[in-house]
This record gives structure tokens, sequence and C-alpha cells, in this order.
């Protein structure tokens, strides 16, 4: 191999696979090295060096300049080998460098194949992976479709370069508002902040620098068009922006918006915020199962509780009567942790040594007994709030239950509610006799019977209904209930016979 042959090569690496020239000719050198060491012996003190300008081989073995005719007898498939490993690992370098450096970036593919929801991504050098996790939630992709998608991961993985793609990141959002806006990609509006549930909501914070431009007005567009083409990328997911404010006062109720806010009270210690909103606002400001207030929080990035101010007097009492009952906490005390934002025993027990010491005026040792106790209310509190649940859910299924039951014994809700209503109001009276009140026909016989033996396993389903709720809610009620015994007493005894008389 003459000099000028090494160059076309090394150029041609570099041209095709955009692999630095230095790497190619290190590469090259080090195949070279390789072969003859292995041909004179691990031993031998072999260089190799190739000159830059002319592409000239220069080998020495301890000292001594190798023949080009003995250099070329070299085992040349081994120098041939080592110098494709050496390229592959220069070319996945280079990939994963360059995508490396478009982490959180937007790039553009096709899909070419789905396998249990996994979309590979066709970015043209390399195929990346859009794991269904990294999907906007009810989204469905097809084999060709073209998908813009950003860069959340990067890594080498064997002689390969792994990327992971995400449709759900935040940064898929903020990318598009540079795409479409173009004053937001000339920085003359700023993004400054961003919270997102993907496929459901997003609010955005953005500013101008230039006071004449209306920084929400120019990323919606006229009628809205640039945010349209946002929101038809991200499948129909709504977008509120939202104009920044570097005061809290002023940036929460813009984040809290399409609600009114009344008031902003801020809790520094615990990074919190009071917002205080009027009745009819309450549930816009709170959202659907929490959403608007949840997304505002990460916005802003503060922990934000809205209340009305009726309920903000009510959790002040409750929590200055809650913590005066703490050793050492007086009630000026606990009035002032109340207005701190320390509401309940587990905030109390996260709260600082030195802000405790600075709010109480108290010795190291008291401070430490107060969140000794806090402490301890918290940690009873959630096992009684876990019960709680726990008893909760046992009584909706009780619920499931009982109306499984009815319907396969077509009784409606509403004689299901009658039933229930009248072994409320009957519960020391005989199972007969509330039987006979809910519409049950006891008789001797006859046409009674019959309607006795067709009546009956509704009402033994209302009643089995009903006994399940009440079992869940409380075992004491239980035993009041009729229940069926070793003797054979009780509801499920309490049966037509073919005569229509009871047993």
């Amino acid at each position: 191999m003459n000099g000028v042959e090494v160059l076309r090569i090394v150029d041609a690496i570099h041209r095709d696979k955009s692999i630095d020239p230095e790497i190619v000719f290190e590469g090259i050198e080090q195949a070279i090295l390789s072969a003859a060491r292995k041909y004179f012996g691990e031993e031998e003190d072999v260089q190799v060096s190739i000159h830059r300008e002319n592409g000239e081989v220069d080998a020495t073995l301890n000292g001594e300049v190798i023949p080009p005719d003995e250099l070329g007898r070299i085992a040349a498939q081994t120098a041939k080998q080592v110098m494709i490993q050496k390229i592959r690992e220069a070319e996945r370098d280079a990939l994963f460098d360059e995508y490396e450096e478009l982490r959180s970036h937007l790039v553009n593919g096709a899909i070419t194949r789905l396998d249990h929801g996994i979309a590979t991504v066709n970015l043209g050098k390399v195929e990346a992976l859009l794991p269904r996790s990294e999907q906007i939630p009810g989204e469905s992709h097809r084999v060709g479709e073209r998908v813009r998608c950003t860069v959340i991961d990067v890594r080498k993985q064997g002689s390969r370069v792994k990327i992971i793609l995400s449709r759900s990141h935040p940064d898929l959002v903020r990318r598009l508002f540079e795409v479409e806006i173009p004053e937001v990609n000339e920085r003359i509006i700023e993004v400054r902040s961003l919270a997102r549930e993907a496929g459901y909501r997003s609010k955005v914070a953005v500013s101008c620098f230039d006071n004449s431009i209306d920084a929400v007005g120019a990323c919606v567009g006229v009628r809205g068009s640039r945010i349209k083409n946002i929101v038809e990328e991200l499948a129909g997911e709504r977008i509120d922006i939202v104009r920044w404010n570097d005061s809290l006062q002023v940036l929460i109720p813009n984040a809290l918006q399409p609600a009114e806010v009344e008031d902003v009270i801020l809790c520094p210690m615990l990074g919190r915020v009071i917002v205080l909103v009027r009745d009819d606002q309450l549930s816009l400001a709170i959202g659907k199962k929490g959403q608007n207030v949840r997304l505002a929080s990460k916005l802003v990035g503060w922990d934000i509780e809205v209340m009305t101010r009726e309920e903000l007097d009510e959790q002040l009492d409750r929590s200055v009567g809650a913590f005066s009952q703490v050793p050492h906490v007086t009630e000026e005390l606990a009035e002032a942790l109340v207005s701190q934002g320390f509401f309940s025993f587990e905030d109390l027990s996260v709260i600082e040594p030195d802000q405790l010491l600075e709010l109480s005026g108290l010795t190291q040792e008291q401070c430490d007994e107060i969140v000794e106790v806090a402490d301890r209310e918290s940690i009873r509190e959630e096992k009684e709030a876990d019960e709680r649940r726990a008893l909760n859910q046992a009584a909706r299924q009780a619920e499931r239950e009982a109306a499984e039951m009815a319907a396969q014994a077509g009784v409606t809700e509403e004689e299901l509610e009658a039933m229930a209503q009248a072994s409320e109001a009957g519960d020391d009276e005989s199972p007969e006799i509330a039987r006979s009140e809910s519409g049950d026909q006891v008789g001797d016989g006859g046409s009674g019977g019959a309607e006795s033996e067709g009546e009956q396993p509704a009402v033994i389903a209302g009643e089995a209904a009903q006994g399940s709720v009440q079992e869940a809610e409380s075992e004491e009620l239980q035993d009041t209930l009729p229940t069926a015994g070793a003797d054979g007493d009780g509801i499920s005894d309490a049966k037509t016979t073919e005569e229509g008389s009871p047993v």
C-alpha cells in the first residue's frame, strides 16, 4: 500500500462516514502495528507512523526500518480486521457525539416498524426507538408515518448507538414553539417556564424583551393560526399561554387562569402558596382532577393550595387547636406556625430546626421534642387515612357486588334503594315483616305462594346487597342484622316453600 492509496482511503472514509481524518489515520496505524506485532512477536519493539501529508508508512523493528516489501508480507487480513473495527468504533463515536448534541432537540423521522407499541424511527443515519411510554396517550402510529420527536437519551451499546425519542416530554412543546413562532426562534420572545401533562394540557409561560410586542398574542397568532399548528402536532392537546411575571403575586393568578383569584398568600418556609378564590371559582381553579392547579404549581415552582376564605379560616382554627396540644407550643407559637403555612403535623415534622428556633425562641431540646411529636402524630394520621381509604374501598366494592346481584335478580336501582330504606326503617322487625313491607307476598299457598316464589330472588338480592354495604361500613352493625347461622335461622332461611309458606 503506497502513500497515495492511504490518502485516498482516508479521504473516502472521511467523506462517507463523517469521521475525522486524524481518527482514520490513527486506526490504520493501530491496524498495521497490531499485525506487525503478531508477525514479529509481541516482545519486539515495533513502531508505526503514517505521514499525514503524503501517506507514506514508516515502520521500525527495534529501531531498524522495516523494508516496504517485508511490511507488505505482514498478515494483511489481521490489519484489515483491526482497521474495520477501528473504523466502526470511530463511526459509532461520531454518531454518538452528533446525537448527544441533539439531546432535547427536535428531530424528524419516518416510522419503519411497530413492535408491541414500540416504534422504530429512521432518522437517516441511524434508527431510533420511540417507546410506548414516551408516546402521547391515546395517539396511534402507523408504518410510514413521519413524526417529530425530541431526543431524550443517547448511549453506546456495543458497536451501535441507541437513541431514545419522546413525544410526551415537555421539551417537545418548547421546540415546537421555536419552529412555529419566529419570535421565539429569534429569542425576541422567551419561553420562561413550561409544565405539561402529555395528551391533555400544557401551560407555557412567555415573556418578551420588547414591551411593544404582546408575547401571548404573538404565540397565539392571527385567529389562533400559530398555536393551532402546535395543537394539531400534539394530537389536540390543550395549550394555555401564560404571561410571565417575576412577581409571584402576579404570576400565580396568571397561571391559574381562567379562574379569578382573590388573594395570594406566600409561605416561603414551605415553598407553599395559599390562593384564595370565591366559591364559584373554586372548581375552575382546581380543574378537572386537579389538573389546573397541578400544572400551575409545576409552572411557578411552588406548591399551590387553592381554597375559599371560609375554608382557610376553618383550617387556621383546626391547625392552631391541634398544634396547641403539642408540648412547648403556646397558642401564640401555634398561630405563628400557621401563618407561615404549617397546617398539619406532616408540615411541622419537616420544619428546619433553625426556622423553629427563630419562630419559637425555645431551646434546641424543646424544638427537637416538638418535631418528634409532630412526626409521631403525622405517622398516626397517615395510618388512619390509609384505614379510611381501605374502608371506603371495601364499601365501594360491596356496592358494586350488590349492584351486580340486583342486576342478576332483575331489581332496578330504584327498587334496590327502596329496599335499603325499608331495611333501615325496620331493623327491629322480623324478616317476614320486612319482606312484606318491601312488596313480598307471604301466604299459605295458592296464587300468593306463586307470587312470593317469583319475588323471592329479588328480595334476597336486595337484602344481601344492603347487608354487604352495612357489613363493610361497621362490624357492630353486622351483629344486628339477621344472618344465616348453624341452626338455619336468619335471612338465608327466610324462603318460601313451593306452597308459598315461610319455612
